[in-house]
């Protein structure tokens, strides 16, 4: 059976990035949970997936031109606030694995990948992380701090079968669900590479994933995909 891991923590029924949605998919289950981080205005690492704070806050404006403090000042809903990654880790860390998506997008070249590796030598998690980009740059910046702790190249739809990737190092691709067909799994399989699918919620693609043997299944509803793949 596939890993099920969390997409922001069990986003389907609390607010995405949220300690109650990463609480929420430890108490139904889940074998980890997928987060997004970035660096705020004083450079802390903070758990959001969106450049700017309007869609999943109280708030309006940029991430990066606001601290921390203005950050965790407002509501992420349902009364929670934006986490540090550092909350997450105290409260989370060893207890499942944590796949964190390295999100400086819009300034690739950043210290996220070093101040993130930071972080995780502090909290000695190293076996239970998983770091992700679609940034390929990214990957090379934390392993070079890092060498032990696995590492996913996410790929958008219709990009995962690009041979470019093959010039990168990593454990695991995560591509679209839609990409995900027997020969991209065992080419993959056949490089000792994990296949971690994201993100999917259709009963019928569940199933299909499973029966092509990928690795894990990045979900937003982490206990009703282990219902599917239980049935």
């Amino acid at each position: 059976m596939p890993k099920i891991i969390a997409h922001r923590g069990a986003s389907a029924h609390a607010p995405e990035n949220t300690m109650a949605a990463f609480q929420l998919a430890l108490d139904q289950g889940a074998d980890g949970i997928e987060l997004d981080v970035m660096l705020s205005k004083d450079h802390q690492l903070v758990v959001i997936h969106d450049d700017s704070v309007d869609r999943t806050t109280n708030g309006f404006g940029s991430v990066n031109d606001m601290t921390l403090k203005e950050l965790q000042s407002l509501d992420a809903g349902d009364g929670q606030k934006i986490p540090s990654l550092e909350e997450v880790f105290d409260a989370f860390g060893g207890r499942f694995l944590i796949n964190v998506e390295l999100k400086n997008y819009a300034s690739i070249f950043d210290a996220l990948p070093i101040e993130v590796a930071k972080l995780v030598k502090k909290f000695q998690i190293e076996g239970s992380i998983l770091i992700s980009s679609f940034n390929p740059f990214n990957l090379p910046r934390f392993h070079a701090q890092l060498p032990d702790v696995s590492l996913g190249l996410l790929t958008q739809a219709n990009q995962a079968k690009k041979w470019i990737w093959r010039l990168f190092h990593f454990d695991a691709l995560h591509p679209y669900f839609s990409d995900v067909d027997q020969v991209l799994v065992a080419s993959l399989h056949e490089r000792n590479r994990q296949v971690n699918v994201w993100t999917v919620d259709d009963d019928e693609e569940i199933r299909r994933l499973a029966a092509l043997n990928v690795d894990s299944i990045i979900t937003n509803d982490p206990q009703r995909t282990r219902a599917i793949l239980e049935a």
